[in-house]
């Protein structure tokens, strides 16, 4: 994505959209600025933004987006304004898998895993199913009752009322 120019219009309105960081700051990385934008812009803000920003650059801004910046409605909207309905799932953030590091991924671009991954909830609650059977298994004689009773007098020993 081409950078966008701080000129004192877009210096004026940088403010309003990313307003924890100096506006400088804010423009020198396009994609995530635009993420920003996506969300909290007003339209008069975004009819400016726009006059810098092709229909190229604001697809690569989507599909590049930062995970947690844009919200679902923002997203479902902008996909629609640039002709992608439905629109593809939002930028998730991925810490650490059974295939290697901790690792965040983007929205839909080259680097990003494929939506089958990032949405497979029945593929993680089957992985905590097994790591639950696993853990069981180091204690199979315990019943839940007796976790139970176990985990209230652990809590009661450290947060329980004091005794005078």
């Amino acid at each position: 994505m081409k950078p966008i120019p701080a000129t004192k219009q877009m210096l004026g309105i940088v403010p309003r959209i990313i307003w924890f960081e100096p506006p400088e700051r804010a423009l020198a990385d396009p994609v995530r600025f635009m993420a920003y934008a996506m969300t909290y812009a007003r339209h008069e803000d975004m009819k400016l933004i726009r006059e810098y920003v092709s229909d190229d650059d604001f697809r690569e801004a989507l599909d590049r987006a930062p995970p947690g910046i844009i919200d679902p409605r923002s997203w479902a909207y902008w996909n629609s304004k640039m002709g992608r309905y439905p629109p593809p799932p939002l930028p998730m953030r991925h810490f650490g898998d059974d295939k290697g590091p901790a690792t965040l991924t983007g929205g839909c671009g080259r680097n990003s895993n494929p939506p089958s991954f990032r949405n497979d909830l029945e593929e993680t609650r089957r992985a905590g199913r097994e790591a639950w059977l696993k853990m069981r298994q180091l204690h199979p004689e315990e019943t839940l009752e007796e976790i139970r009773r176990r985990a209230r007098e652990d809590w009661l020993a450290q947060h329980g009322p004091e005794k005078n």
